[in-house]
C-alpha cells in the first residue's frame, strides 16, 4: 500500500534541487540516479525513524565531490541492518552504501545528521 505521506514537497524539491546541482556540475545520469535514491532512503529514513516531518537537507558540492546531508530530530544513529531474505524492510543503508562512496551519521545538539558522499571522477570521495 502507498504511504501518500511518502511523497512530500521536501522529497520531491530535494530531489529535483539535487538533480539540477549535478547536472550543472558535469555528473552523468547513472550517478544522478544513484544520488536521487541515495537521497530518497535518507528521507525516509528521517520521517520514518527520526519522527522528523521536514528533514533539513543540504546539498553541496566541492572538489569534485558530492555531498548530501539530511537532518532529523532523533538522536539516535543509525545503524545497518543485517535483515533476512524475506524481510520487507532494512536494506536502505545497504543501498545508500552501495550507491555512494562514502556515507555516514553525526550527532547533533538538535537530533542527527546522515550524509553520503559521490565522487565525480568514481574515486573514493
Amino acid at each position: 500500500m502507498c504511504d501518500p505521506n511518502l511523497n512530500s514537497p521536501s522529497l520531491l524539491v530535494s530531489r529535483e534541487l539535487l538533480r539540477e546541482a549535478m547536472a550543472r556540475a558535469g555528473y552523468g545520469l547513472s550517478a544522478i540516479a544513484d544520488a536521487e535514491v541515495a537521497l530518497a532512503e535518507l528521507i525516509v529514513n528521517a520521517w520514518r525513524h527520526g519522527r522528523t516531518p521536514s528533514p533539513a537537507v543540504v546539498i553541496s558540492i566541492e572538489s569534485r565531490t558530492l555531498r548530501v546531508d539530511v537532518a532529523d530530530l532523533s538522536p539516535l544513529l543509525p545503524e545497518r541492518r543485517r535483515p533476512t531474505e524475506l524481510a520487507e524492510s532494512g536494506r536502505g543503508l545497504q543501498l545508500v552504501e552501495g550507491l555512494t562512496h562514502r556515507w555516514g551519521a553525526e550527532p547533533q545538539k538538535m537530533g542527527k545528521r546522515v550524509w553520503f558522499e559521490l565522487s565525480q571522477d568514481g574515486g573514493a570521495a
